[in-house]
């Protein structure tokens, strides 16, 4: 045979096997064939090696089964080789010398205790979906599994979780910023990601909290009229100067869907509400502090200037029916007709009738909550016994649906 003639299969096929082999049994062979390894340290390992298979079939089942052994045994040399390739980046001298230096258990050891420290690290985003309390019992089928996998498998899954850690990590320096810590997003069980897109928009106009709903929804407001008065139709949303570096490239990434949200969200047609949390892609997708105290008395404030510009401050049952008829009819709102005033909205209801529903909606959404369904049975009782005479065709000098409102509502004298 020449010497420039090709390698046969079986060459090709036995140098196919030695790539194969696990990263231990590459690291040993190299350590036995550059004298980094004596027979004494591989006598100790042949030592080793049984306990270890018979402690790790224990842990994960029985040491007295054939099958559970054979398992152990593949584990062993699976942890060992995941620790030894990790902590010298596939340098065979490296990981010789670690043979060398260290007991085979340990090695075995820190293959586990790489695997649970991973599984410890979060896989989820949101907050209130992660444990915090370590490697946990329930979590050794997850272990058992992973003990078998590669330093590929394991580095991918590494990546991931890497990455949502520094999404966590990231909301949290925003929410430290903005007056909230840990504990309370932990509480709120929300997207990480969600905070941060809130906590940009809030810097972005200069605030210094993170909102509770009626705070975020006047931020919304203030937005949409920022852009409605510039030429760019549009608001800057900055990554903050004191960002750290390592949370850069994850922050700008969240920041780009906030740009991609904008056309909706300045759009001024769509109801806050219901853009961020009656819509599905927007559910959950941006966050608000749940103070629903806070909401109760910014209704109760901005219904009561509303009523209270609308009744002029009577509360009695004829000035708010009055009220309430003017709106059913589409006349402008009053406390107190005229005579001549009375008599134009009689014809104005014979003309294009009532419009009850438009009553119902004025009170749920003016009229104190605690008082709404009082005033909605004070409308429906008057509509009852009011709407045949003020509709009567046999009335055509308006006697007796003039006497029904000098009855009940307020109508000055002649």
């Amino acid at each position: 045979m020449s010497e420039t003639q090709a390698p046969s299969p079986n060459s090709a096929q036995t140098v196919a096997r030695f790539d194969a082999r696990p990263f231990f049994e590459k690291a040993l062979a190299y350590g036995l064939q550059h004298g980094i390894i004596d027979q004494a340290k591989l006598d100790a390992i042949d030592t080793e090696a049984p306990k270890g298979m018979v402690q790790i079939a224990r842990y994960f089942g029985s040491e007295f089964l054939r099958p559970e052994l054979e398992k152990a045994r593949e584990r062993l040399v699976n942890l060992v080789s995941l620790h030894l390739e990790q902590h010298s980046a596939g340098d065979l001298r490296k990981a010789a010398e670690a043979l060398r230096d260290h007991s085979l258990l340990s090695r075995s050891k820190g293959g586990s205790d790489m695997l649970k420290a991973l599984i410890a690290m979060p896989q989820s985003s949101h907050f209130g979906m992660n444990q915090h309390d370590g490697f946990t019992d329930d979590q050794i089928p997850q272990l058992a599994k992973l003990s078998l996998g590669s330093l590929a498998d394991y580095q991918r899954e590494l990546g991931q979780r890497s990455q949502v850690e520094q999404v966590i990590r990231a909301a949290e320096w925003f929410a430290e910023r903005l007056g909230m810590d840990a504990q309370e997003l932990e509480e709120a069980g929300r997207d990480a990601e969600a905070v941060i897109r809130t906590a940009l928009l809030m810097l972005a106009t200069r605030q210094t909290r993170l909102p509770n709903w009626v705070a975020f929804q006047k931020t919304i407001a203030f937005v949409r009229k920022k852009a409605a008065t510039s030429k760019a139709l549009s608001v800057s949303i900055p990554l903050p100067k004191d960002l750290p570096a390592q949370y850069k490239a994850i922050v700008d990434s969240v920041r780009k869907s906030i740009v991609s949200d904008l056309p909706r969200i300045l759009d001024s047609t769509l109801p806050a509400r219901k853009l961020f949390d009656q819509t599905p892609a927007f559910m959950g997708r941006y966050f608000w502090v749940e103070d629903a105290l806070s909401e109760v008395d910014d209704f109760d404030r901005s219904a009561s200037a509303s009523w209270n510009k609308a009744t002029g401050g009577h509360t009695d049952d004829s000035s708010l029916l009055t009220l309430f008829l003017c709106i059913a009819t589409d006349c402008a709102p009053k406390t107190l007709l005229s005579a001549k005033g009375a008599a134009t909205l009689v014809r104005r209801v014979r003309k294009a009738g009532i419009k009850p529903e438009r009553v119902s909606h004025y009170i749920l959404g003016n009229a104190p909550e605690h008082y709404q369904s009082d005033y909605l049975q004070l409308w429906q009782t008057f509509l009852d016994d009011a709407q045949d005479r003020l509709l009567s065709d046999h009335d055509d000098d308006l006697r007796d649906a003039m006497a029904l409102l000098r009855r009940d509502c307020n109508v000055a004298p002649r």
